[in-house]
């Protein structure tokens, strides 16, 4: 093989290695949504999302959601529910509030973990806007309302007449650490010039 070959056949290779990573990397979703709903029992948010809004509405039956809040001993927080039940129809969105208020002296970082009650209901509860799906900062004595949109699918099992949503915030350390970290240079007296 010539040198013009050899350069061509090295490129082809380059080439190839660019493609099969382009396809591994769209492969990744895919295979990360089979692997929490086979492997984990997981059902990720966003294929949760029900497609036209109250398009399949059960007006008949009425299901009750009872809403719980709470926080990790860590977190100076105070977190509950703005409503304690709420009576819906499967197939129709709902909206329901929850209010946290930061009573520590300095801004924290806060993650909610959410929990479906009974446990085989958590696939029929879909939530379409949520404040767990991201970190929520909180100033020191700062207070906010907190909505939670979801939709409880009509396929939910005939006998399972009440749902319960909880939710636990937890402090997250890492982004509170970097929120409150001085801002600038640090100035280290070891290292200055005598």
């Amino acid at each position: 093989m010539n040198a013009p070959q050899k350069k061509k056949f090295g490129v082809g290779k380059m080439v190839g290695v660019a493609l099969g990573a382009f396809a591994f990397t769209f492969s990744l979703v895919p295979l990360y949504r089979i692997a929490c709903e086979k492997v984990f029992g997981v059902r990720l948010e966003k294929e949760a999302i029900a497609a036209p809004l109250d398009a399949k509405a059960n007006v008949q039956r009425t299901v009750t959601v009872v809403f719980d809040g709470g926080v990790n001993s860590k977190l100076p927080w105070e977190f509950e529910p703005q409503q304690a039940t709420m009576q819906v129809h499967p197939g129709q969105q709902y909206e329901a509030t929850y209010f946290a208020r930061n009573d520590g002296d300095r801004a924290i970082v806060g993650n909610a973990v959410p929990s479906v009650a009974p446990a085989r209901a958590s696939g029929y509860f879909n939530k379409t806007e949520c404040f767990c799906f991201t970190a929520q900062t909180l100033k020191a004595g700062e207070g906010r309302a907190m909505p939670v949109r979801f939709i409880v699918d009509p396929a939910l099992p005939d006998d399972v007449n009440t749902i319960t949503l909880s939710y636990t915030f937890f402090k997250n350390d890492t982004q509170t650490a970097q929120l409150n970290a001085p801002k600038g240079g640090s100035h280290n007296p070891s290292h200055a010039a005598p």
